[in-house]
């Protein structure tokens, strides 16, 4: 049976479950899972091609933050040793855009001697490109923030103030598993 996974506000989810009981009393459509992410504080790390966004948030306040962009240069149809060159050069780049989320993050999640520790109970927001992702949490600066519960948000455009906003509002909703 097919499913899909609806995104909900804490504040309102019981409202919507009263309004889905009501709306599919015999079905076809009936709730299978209810995934909760109630971490605090909650670390967040965003890397995309183009820019990086940090925070740290509290509750639904987001606190210390930065957001910035760095050029990653993107494929290019050339052949032979242009393309060998253009993809050393967007390499280098993409290492430059982890070493800056990595340092980025490191001063703003804090932590005793250049290292984070997040404190019990706390969660990591993840999300842009898989792959920057991973190579930054591989900085063993960022060690602390590995084992952490994680909610993964793949799916989302370009760092930016607005997004690193609307990210935390989406690692806080309950994820409601519909079945179809």
């Amino acid at each position: 049976m097919p499913r899909r996974v609806v995104e909900v506000a804490p504040a309102r989810l019981d409202g919507w479950l009263e309004r889905f009981a009501v709306n599919n009393p015999d079905g076809p459509q009936r709730v299978v899972g209810v995934d909760r992410f109630d971490h605090d504080p909650l670390a967040l790390v965003l890397v995309r091609r183009g820019g990086y966004a940090v925070g740290l948030a509290s509750g639904e306040r987001l606190g210390a933050h930065k957001v910035g962009t760095r050029y990653v240069q993107s494929r290019t149809a050339a052949g032979g040793w242009s393309q060998q060159r253009f993809a050393r050069r967007r390499a280098n780049q993409a290492d430059e855009l982890v070493a800056a989320t990595v340092e980025h993050a490191v001063r703003v999640l804090g932590g005793p001697a250049g290292a984070v520790r997040m404190p019990a109970g706390s969660g990591l927001l993840v999300g842009g490109d898989r792959a920057l992702v991973a190579a930054a949490l591989e900085d063993p600066r960022l060690a602390g923030l590995v084992e952490l519960p994680r909610r993964e948000l793949y799916d989302l455009p370009d760092p930016r103030l607005v997004v690193l906003r609307q990210a935390l509002e989406r690692a806080r909703a309950v994820r409601v598993t519909i079945e179809e």
